[in-house]
């Protein structure tokens, strides 16, 4: 999903924590400037401290322990969600008015990145019907399940995006116990060092970055909003 002219798209990574409210903040401030055309496109990597997040779809009975960690209520598409050390979050503000106005296209893109990332690290992420976001199947003796290793929740305004992705690198899985992770009872979580791959978030930020490349176009290197 391509601009339809040469521009790059920046890149920015947060090395610190980075509070919840203080990113949404910098996140509509950013769309808006796009909006406007006083500001490029934006991918910006961070992590949070351990927090909740609720989608406009979340239901409160999926918010199994309220008291656990700060619980934020969001404007992105979705149920609960866990965000945390250990996971890599991309907010994603492309300005979808020269990409196409698509937003099918624009998630299936999403997908598409998400999956292609994994694939540096042959790990087949995929996708079922009903269930947002990217899955893997995992077998053993006498058994199979499909757990969850990438969600996805965005928003548009004006055409740009904000919100975006979350793969899960090394987080502590125990943290997703305390909801309802996208509202799927029957389903895990897991993540590249669960499944036994040894990735730092560093690694995995470099292939975020070539598969992003592939499907939306080439980055620049560019400074985090906050």
């Amino acid at each position: 999903m391509r601009r339809d002219d040469a521009a790059n798209v920046g890149w920015a990574v947060s090395t610190d924590y980075v509070p919840y409210p203080a990113a949404v903040a910098a996140m509509e401030a950013r769309a808006a400037a796009i909006a406007e055309g006083t500001a490029g496109e934006l991918i910006w990597l961070l992590e949070h401290p351990p927090l909740y997040t609720a989608g406009v779809s979340a239901k409160a009975t999926d918010l199994i322990q309220p008291d656990r960690f700060p619980v934020f209520e969001s404007g992105r598409g979705g149920q609960f969600t866990y965000h945390g050390p250990g996971q890599r979050v991309a907010y994603v503000m492309l300005d979808l008015s020269k990409r196409g106005r698509d937003v099918r296209a624009f998630v299936a893109a999403l997908e598409a990145w998400i999956i292609d990332a994994l694939a540096a690290f042959n790990v087949t992420g995929e996708l079922r019907d009903g269930r947002v976001g990217v899955w893997v199947e995992r077998k053993g003796a006498g058994w199979s399940r499909e757990d969850k290793i990438a969600a996805i929740g965005v928003k548009l305004r004006k055409w740009v995006s904000f919100h975006g992705i979350s793969l899960n690198v090394e987080p502590d899985l125990g943290h997703f116990s305390g909801i309802v992770p996208c509202g799927q009872v029957e389903h895990g979580v897991t993540s590249l060092v669960d499944l036994g791959l040894p990735v730092t978030l560093d690694e995995a930020d470099a292939a975020l970055r070539s598969s992003f490349a592939k499907i939306f176009g080439p980055v620049e290197e560019a400074e985090a909003p906050v």
